[in-house]
């Protein structure tokens, strides 16, 4: 091969090795580029104004019956909101559920409900847990579930209530001393 002839050849590849990528194939059609679903936007229709009387609309104003993307999602998610307007009030309905669910939640709720949930959830120190390495048992009584279904079955035969006879429990088994330590 002559001097030349290498000379193209080593152009083209370099050529063709610049032309990978996306751009490549955007440039024939080979990908496909759709659109944002989440940035396309509808617009309203057109109609004739009520009176013909009205100035012309300026360049790059909004449109007054297009809704923002605030309202829009509004309109999406509740679509009496957009309708009834502004000023609605709540229906009769609205104002009794209101009234029976009581005094409103303090200001500061939140952060009432996160002060409590780091109490409960705080990290014991390392003297703690070497102490106290065994964990301790749930709190409450452990209800026999066979024993419980058989008294209920006889106090439905006999039709007494549900309340009546003493409700079976699972004793937990006392340790002693040296079964303490481990």
């Amino acid at each position: 091969m002559t001097t030349s002839l290498r000379a193209a050849a080593l152009a083209g590849l370099l050529g063709l090795g610049a032309c990978s990528g996306d751009e490549l194939t955007r440039t024939f059609g080979l990908s496909r580029d759709p659109p944002d679903e989440f940035q396309v936007t509808t617009r309203a229709p057109l109609s004739m104004p009520p009176d013909y009387t009205l100035r012309p609309p300026r360049p790059g104003a909004s449109r007054p019956q297009e809704l923002t993307q605030r309202q829009q999602a509004e309109a999406a998610l509740v679509p009496d909101t957009v309708t009834a307007g502004p000023n609605a009030g709540s229906t009769p309905g609205q104002q009794a559920l209101v009234a029976a669910a009581g005094r409103p939640a303090p200001a500061d709720i939140r952060n009432r409900v996160d002060q409590d949930a780091a109490i409960e959830t705080q990290s014991r120190s390392f003297t703690d847990r070497l102490m106290f390495w065994k964990s301790t048992p749930a709190p409450g009584t452990v209800v026999d579930p066979s024993r419980e279904a058989q008294r209920l079955r006889q106090n439905a035969a006999l039709g007494q209530p549900n309340d009546i006879g003493d409700t079976p429990i699972i004793q937990r088994k006392r340790e002693g001393w040296f079964s303490s330590l481990f």
